[in-house]
């Protein structure tokens, strides 16, 4: 199998830092998420960003369906490749 990347958006940092520590004891994941701040477009302000979690699935074990749902913990929600 090959590796799928999957990318969850969250509203916020907190929210983001929240949801990768909870990832791993949620669906075992022992790689940490990358954390990428996506700023609106024509925004400086942090406040006005959304954040990334990037999670590299190289056993393609993770359900899409339950990290959608999981994201949605927070507000988010996960993006489609």
């Amino acid at each position: 199998m090959s590796e799928v990347r999957h990318v969850l958006v969250l509203p916020d940092r907190d929210a983001a830092e929240e949801a990768a520590e909870a990832l791993g004891k949620r669906f075992g994941v022992d790689e940490d998420p990358q954390l990428v701040r996506d700023a609106l477009a024509g925004e400086d302000d942090a406040e006005d960003a959304q954040w990334l979690l990037v999670l590299h699935d190289e056993e393609a074990s993770l359900d899409p369906a339950e990290l959608d749902a999981f994201a949605g913990e927070w507000d988010g929600w996960r993006e489609e490749p």
